[in-house]
């Protein structure tokens, strides 16, 4: 992945550990006073007459009651982008995962790759276009009649930091080829960064390969995904 993905790690594991923290003292912190001496009037050890216990100098006062109300606690006040930040970075992850998805035998590859170029950095799209102009590729689809329609959804927030976000989203392909029909589902993490007022996708892999690998992305058509014959 990117530079500094381990120390996005750390803070983003920092910002949970701190906010779950303050969750759980705000909303089930005990009293101070369970567990002291049983009520008033209980019987002295030694027998006689029940008298009440005096309580121990120095104990606590009552807790106050949580002065935040969870109804209105704003985690984005905690987060270095806003909530429309987030929701524009998720949707260009969301959209570029669907057209990655989405690919037929004739169509020219120069197009998918402009296709997919429109939603990344230009390091990333001159990968992408070696990725997906590859001969063997082209040659392996075109002789299977390959038509893949794809779409895509996302479902959390892999890490995070100042300059980058990195979603982990699952791209489904329902293929129809000469050798049958097949759907093939597939988990990707997706980095995005933010170019001008734009969002761009700077990386994506496999999820389970983290974003540290290749960062042309592993190519279309399936591979290592979860197929499903029709």
């Amino acid at each position: 992945m990117s530079q500094g993905i381990d120390g996005r790690r750390v803070v983003f594991a920092a910002v949970v550990a701190v906010l779950a923290a303050l969750g759980v003292y705000l909303l089930v912190a005990p009293d101070p006073q369970d567990g002291e001496a049983g009520p008033a009037g209980t019987p002295a050890a030694g027998g006689g007459e029940g008298t009440a216990a005096p309580r121990a100098s120095g104990s606590a006062a009552p807790s106050p009651p949580a002065s935040v109300n969870p109804q209105e606690f704003d985690i984005y006040a905690y987060l270095p982008w806003s909530r429309e930040q987030l929701a524009a970075s998720a949707d260009v992850a969301r959209r570029f995962l669907a057209q990655y998805a989405t690919h037929r035998h004739d169509e020219d590859p120069i197009s998918y790759a402009e296709r997919l170029k429109s939603f990344t950095t230009t390091e990333l799209a001159t990968s992408l276009t070696r990725t997906v102009t590859d001969p063997r590729r082209v040659e392996q689809e075109r002789a299977d009649q390959v038509v893949s329609e794809g779409t895509a959804r996302i479902r959390q927030i892999r890490t995070f930091g100042e300059n980058s976000i990195t979603w982990v989203g699952t791209a489904t392909e329902r293929i129809t080829a000469a050798s049958g029909r097949r759907e093939v589902v597939q988990e990707y993490a997706v980095t995005t960064i933010q170019v001008g007022e734009a969002w761009k996708v700077y990386d994506f892999n496999l999820a389970e390969a983290g974003q540290e690998g290749d960062a042309a992305g592993p190519a279309p058509g399936g591979s290592g995904g979860e197929e499903r014959a029709e």
